[in-house]
């Protein structure tokens, strides 16, 4: 019986990579996203195309709904449909703070909770949330985004204690540096609501310092290849990192104080 995987986020970057590896490896992939015009490649490669939005419940049940129907069960969900939002805290409107909470934590843990039943009733599964090293270590302007991600380490932390008893493992994801349309919408957003005013400076000079790094960035497959050999292990590990810096910055983190890494970080705004 082959596996039926759903991955949501699967229109670009590494929801869509991951997608179309899956694929290739055998698994009956569903791919879900509002832009759903962007899938074109997906469905010629043999995935099942969704539109789903995950900060829209209907949607969401309707789209669980569809996979058990047609395929009689769900084995893997990877929760990868995310982005960032970056601004000065003092200048982030709230609403904009909710959405990227909305879509980045509560849609994740809905789509959790809707799979689960059916896990639950197989007797096994596996839960893949896509993190970051940005749920770690927190830089400034990035501060909702980075609420969001640290509320992901921590919601599956919790849920992969409670449903470990139903044979269902939650394995999280920690990307670091990747190429993919993130950056850029995170940096337009940062210079949309603070590069006029009192932390120009700052966001001009975090602006440039991303431009930099831009090009050592890892291709998403790296990030794919993660997630294949997540889901192929018998006893998958807890937490699996890669892409650019992933490892030294997570190894940082144990290691120096908070001083100590505040200081390494503001040294890319001088």
């Amino acid at each position: 019986m082959n596996k039926v995987v759903l991955i949501t986020g699967a229109s670009s970057g590494m929801g869509k990579t991951t997608a179309l590896l899956l694929l290739k490896k055998g698994y009956v992939v569903y791919g879900a996203a509002r832009r759903t015009e962007k899938m074109d490649d997906l469905k010629k490669a043999g995935a099942k195309i969704l539109k789903m939005d995950v900060t829209d419940n209907h949607s969401m049940i309707t789209g669980i709904e569809a996979i058990i129907n047609a395929e009689g069960h769900l084995n893997i969900l990877i929760n990868n449909a995310g982005f960032g939002s970056y601004g000065a805290i003092e200048d982030v409107a709230l609403k904009d703070a909710k959405y990227q909470m909305e879509v980045n934590v509560f849609g994740l843990a809905r789509l959790s909770q809707l799979v689960l039943p059916y896990m639950r009733e197989q007797g096994s599964g596996k839960i893949i949330n896509i993190s970051s090293i940005g749920g770690k270590l927190a830089n400034p302007f990035g501060g909702w985004y980075h609420a969001s991600k640290f509320a992901v380490e921590a919601l599956s932390d919790s849920l992969r204690m409670e449903i470990k008893q139903f044979g269902i493992d939650v394995i999280i994801i920690e990307p670091g540096g990747v190429k993919s349309e993130w950056s850029d919408i995170a940096m337009e957003h940062a210079k949309k609501v603070s590069q006029k005013g009192v932390y120009g400076d700052m966001v001009r000079k975090m602006i440039e310092s991303g431009e930099k790094f831009k090009d050592k960035n890892s291709d998403p497959d790296v990030i794919a290849s993660l997630i294949l050999k997540a889901i192929t292990s018998k006893k998958p590990k807890t937490r699996y990192s890669g892409g650019f810096m992933a490892k030294p910055l997570l190894f940082l983190r144990k290691i120096l104080s908070d001083k100590q890494m505040d200081r390494m970080i503001m040294n890319q705004f001088k």
